[in-house]
């Protein structure tokens, strides 16, 4: 039973942790591309709609994570006049998604083994 309620602890955090990635890879793409006025709720706003992308997409099926993610990254950064193609906007979005979840995807099989449940 501890190690059920371990792994849901650390479940939540690591879903936390999802969302730090997503809103600090949003915020460098944001200052990257120039922009300078509000930084940080404009990586806020990106990265909430992205991690709602990401999330619906993972009920639907795992694969769905990679196409609606970057298309609510894309969707939320086309309000925000910052200077990219849909094309890169996409692909960006797609990166963000797939280094996000695949940092977080490793460090909680990480978690898993070091507490035995793997």
């Amino acid at each position: 039973m501890l190690y059920r309620i371990v792994t849901l602890i650390g479940a939540l955090v690591f879903v936390a942790a999802l969302f730090g990635l997503i809103w600090f890879f949003c915020k460098k793409f944001l200052e990257h591309h120039g922009v300078k006025d509000q930084v940080s709720e404009r990586a806020t706003a990106l990265a909430t709609w992205t991690f709602a992308g990401i999330a619906i997409g993972l009920v639907f099926a795992v694969v769905g994570a990679f196409v609606l993610g970057p298309w609510a990254f894309y969707r939320t950064l086309l309000g925000h006049d910052v200077n990219v193609s849909s094309g890169a906007a996409i692909w960006w979005g797609f990166g963000i998604v797939a280094v996000s979840l695949a940092i977080t995807a490793a460090s909680f099989m990480g978690f898993l083994m070091l507490v035995g449940a793997y």
